[in-house]
């Protein structure tokens, strides 16, 4: 018996329904000169939008304070939200469904970007984070050593995050917002027992290193309502030294804290995101007690291709499937899977050139639908 292929089957994420679980993840593609979204944008995440598609913006940062990275958008002033608003509206012309990932970047910062040059990154701890190195080995960027928030200081910051997600909805309306608990970033670095080594209420025991994020979803939530809330998370990641002692009961712990919130979504990155290309083909089941401890729709990323994400769905291990790397290569991703058409390969190298075409909107799309037929697969559980 043939079958539809599951990512393309419709789903209810709270109050949208989409049209297909593939999803657009947030990649940084430092092309927002100065911070502000730009022309080009309106272009890129047109292209990559289906009606009933679902995309989730670049890491969007929450405050001057935390320009940590060349060219990276912005939401913390009304000129941002200006700037958002033509992009948003590009999306939803075409029926997409748009959220804006809240970022702070923390300890993994280029300081010559942010406000407060010559003062250290902010961080859960003052150990200071690797060198970032290319592909090959190369230092890029030389980390300086952070400075350890006092409490007071992290209470203002959970309010950063609620600021910019008031000024999402007014961007355009961005439909909700997803708060970036992942990759060695802020939110991550209090998460992690590799970085946060404090000794006060947000350090040491699980709870207390969690108590951060949480505070943060809960003022999000309050602030535009938990039906427009997500979060991503990634606790097996070690990207940027952010490593756990023990990942499964950090990612168990978060998910059951979360329903306590009802939040939306929980998009969590898989163990092998960070595997070679030959691993990550190979099956995961670590965020499966994850997914099944958390309420609402559940989005799992990282290294999926057609295949498997389509086994995650009939298998329930995901609700909604996110694509990076191969969403950005392909815009028109949704109906290559449709067609089981061949996959344009993505350039690594022009991945954060700053260029407003090349690596960004100059991936090409089929030529012609009709140059494939659609082929249909089982599958089986």
């Amino acid at each position: 018996m043939e079958d539809q292929n599951p990512l393309l089957t419709p789903y209810k994420m709270g109050d949208f329904q989409l049209a297909h679980r593939i999803v657009l993840t947030p990649m940084s593609r430092f092309r927002s000169y100065n911070s502000f979204p730009q022309s080009h944008a309106i272009l890129y995440y047109s292209q990559r939008t289906t009606s009933g598609g679902f995309l989730i913006a670049e890491s969007t940062v929450i405050s001057r304070a935390a320009q940590g990275f060349k060219d990276t958008p912005g939401i913390w002033s009304k000129e941002h939200v200006y700037a958002w608003r033509p992009v948003v509206e590009a999306v939803h012309a075409k029926g997409g469904i748009f959220f804006c990932q809240l970022w702070h970047p923390g300890r993994a910062s280029d300081q010559s970007f942010e406000s407060n040059i010559g003062q250290p990154p902010v961080s859960s701890t003052d150990k200071p984070c690797s060198p970032f190195r290319s592909d090959t080995g190369e230092v890029l960027l030389e980390y300086q050593p952070p400075r350890r928030l006092k409490p007071e200081e992290i209470t203002g910051i959970v309010d950063d995050f609620r600021v910019a997600a008031r000024n999402a909805m007014e961007a355009g309306r961005f439909d909700g917002v997803e708060i970036h608990g992942a990759n060695g970033y802020l939110i991550d670095q209090f998460l992690k027992d590799q970085i946060n080594d404090r000794k006060d209420e947000y350090g040491g025991s699980l709870e207390n290193r969690c108590k951060f994020a949480l505070e943060v979803v809960e003022a999000v939530t309050n602030e535009i309502g938990a039906n427009r809330v997500g979060i991503r998370l990634s606790p097996f990641s070690n990207h940027l030294d952010s490593g756990d002692s023990n990942p499964e009961a950090l990612g168990l712990y978060m998910a059951k804290s979360l329903n306590k919130y009802d939040v939306l979504y929980c998009h969590m990155v898989e163990s092998r995101a960070e595997a070679t290309q030959e691993q990550s083909d190979q099956w995961s089941y670590s965020l499966v007690t994850m997914r099944r401890a958390f309420n609402g729709t559940f989005i799992a990323a990282g290294g999926y291709t057609r295949e498997n994400g389509s086994i995650a769905i009939v298998r329930e291990y995901a609700d909604l499937i996110g694509y990076g790397r191969l969403f950005l290569a392909n815009p028109d991703l949704p109906k290559r899977f449709e067609l089981d058409a061949p996959l344009n390969k993505h350039q690594r190298d022009t991945f954060y050139t700053g260029h407003p075409v090349v690596g960004y909107t100059d991936y090409p799309f089929l030529k012609d639908d009709r140059e494939y037929h659609e082929g249909r697969i089982e599958y089986h559980v």
